[in-house]
């Protein structure tokens, strides 16, 4: 529980920052400017994409965070917990393969601010290998753990473990679907044109690498 004010007083705060920036707290019926123009009432700054963007993950921030409360008053509430999961070595594996997509895709944002085609359309297609093996080194982890005995309702945590894995897997999968859009579209069009697109997908993309990171944290220690 308490991980979750914390959650919603950073998202919160980072809110009222945003909302300061774009000066829609702002009183223009105090403020002195030019007749007939009202200050700060032009058009905001941030793209609708952008804002799409920091919406969910918002919402999947909140969802990781909600998990992981779930999963730190579970584990004091019986002696059913075992603490210290026997996690697939392959988990090593795919954190770093979800690290490397995540500068894959920084990479293809540079490389379509640069201008030649090459540069992006290479780390494109790294990016969607790093994807596709990730979810299957995944899949992996999931088949290693039946195998080992330790199937959906072996344990408590167990049962968090598939939940976890899950839930961060179908963030995955969409964030799939989004960066199918955006190849598509930067390789219709010119180079440039793709770069905040990318730029859009490498944030999400650099945002599923943090919450992996702290969900394998979490899962390591139990």
């Amino acid at each position: 529980m308490t991980a979750i004010i914390i959650y919603l007083a950073i998202v919160g705060s980072v809110v009222a920052v945003f909302l300061s920036r774009q000066r829609l707290l702002a009183k223009p019926w105090l403020e002195a400017g030019p007749e007939g123009v009202l200050p700060g009432t032009g058009p905001s700054t941030l793209a609708p994409a952008t804002l799409a963007l920091w919406i969910i993950i918002a919402v999947a921030g909140a969802l990781f965070t909600l998990f992981i409360s779930a999963w730190l008053m579970r584990r004091h509430m019986g002696h059913d917990w075992r603490h210290g999961l026997h996690l697939p070595h392959i988990l090593w594996v795919t954190t770093a393969i979800l690290a490397a997509g995540s500068i894959a895709l920084h990479l293809a944002q540079r490389a379509a601010g640069e201008g030649p085609r090459g540069g992006m359309q290479a780390a494109l297609a790294a990016s969607w290998l790093l994807a596709l093996l990730f979810l299957g080194g995944q899949a992996l982890a999931w088949r290693a753990m039946i195998a080992a005995g330790q199937g959906v309702a072996a344990s408590p945590d167990v049962s968090f473990f598939y939940l976890l894995t899950g839930v961060h897997a179908l963030h995955v999968a969409g964030g799939m679907i989004a960066l199918a859009a955006v190849t598509v579209g930067a390789l219709r069009r010119e180079p440039e044109a793709a770069r905040d697109p990318l730029a859009l997908c490498a944030t999400y993309w650099h945002f599923l690498l943090v919450a992996w990171l702290v969900l394998f944290g979490l899962m390591l220690h139990g």
